[in-house]
């Protein structure tokens, strides 16, 4: 009962490295809600143009960055025109450290296959802007380059423009989005999110909301699998899931010399 907690430290420690560093593979399951956003997606038409939103900072990249970059070799895949933007400041470099990362793999070139919008504050107030008039948010891109000059711009003016929203998110912006984009103008959405956060969203994705859902790095692993790139997400699987065991046996352990020293006293 009264274990050092620097052996548990230690303990999660060697969970984690050693599946990392033997490189242990385990089999993933794709999720209904993964596949859901997959599908809808892969039904997309060359030259459909998805928005993209990286609503997350550092402290939740483990999770969510590997779910861009697979997101991303999916649309380009497919030639899907992007447009990236954030209503979190440091999103925005996020975003684009992985469209940096994916367009080269893919031969995209900036301006004519992607834009980065860049970030803008006032949530609400920029969704509703988006469904107006795009330039009424962004009246440039992210390195102050007018929209108008850009080749990809050229008839990109608001959501009917946009074939579907994809919210990458560690916080409430979906609700907004939802709010906003889908049903003030009809926009189709999908999401992205942190596992913990998973939950909170399956009632949106019940009705009809948000057309798929990709919950943590589980989600994200999944959408590996399905775009046939195993990466990042597929290889934190083992640590992750043997980290879960531990936790489990920890607790289990716990338990059973609580319950022990409790009989003691009796």
């Amino acid at each position: 009962m009264s274990i050092n907690r620097r052996i548990v430290y230690l303990l999660v420690a060697i969970v984690v490295t050693i599946p990392l560093v033997i490189k242990i593979t385990m089999p993933v399951r794709v999720s209904p809600p993964v596949q859901l956003a997959y599908d809808k997606i892969d039904e997309l038409k060359p030259g459909s143009v998805v928005l993209l939103s990286t609503d997350y900072e550092a402290g939740t990249m483990p999770e969510l960055y590997p779910m861009t970059t697979a997101v991303l070799r999916h649309l380009f895949s497919k030639d899907i025109e992007v447009l990236l933007m954030s209503v979190y400041a440091l999103g925005v470099p996020i975003g684009a450290m992985a469209l940096d990362e994916v367009a080269s793999e893919y031969n995209k070139e900036y301006g004519t296959d992607y834009v980065i919008l860049g970030f803008k504050p006032g949530l609400d107030v920029v969704i509703v802007a988006i469904g107006e008039e795009i330039r009424d948010a962004f009246p440039t891109d992210y390195a102050g380059t007018p929209l108008d000059a850009l080749p990809m711009m050229e008839g990109i003016h608001n959501y009917n423009d946009i074939s579907i929203m994809i919210d990458l998110c560690s916080g409430s912006t979906l609700e907004s989005w939802i709010m906003f984009a889908q049903a003030r103008f009809t926009q189709r959405l999908i999401a992205g999110c942190t596992a913990v956060m998973a939950t909170s969203f399956y009632p949106y994705l019940n009705a009809g909301q948000i057309e798929g859902l990709i919950g943590g790095l589980k989600g994200a692993a999944e959408y590996e699998k399905l775009i046939g790139s195993p990466g990042v997400a597929t290889s934190g699987m083992p640590a992750q899931s043997f980290m879960h065991v531990l936790i489990l046996v920890l607790v289990i352990i716990g338990n059973i010399f609580y319950f022990i020293e409790r009989r003691r006293k009796i």
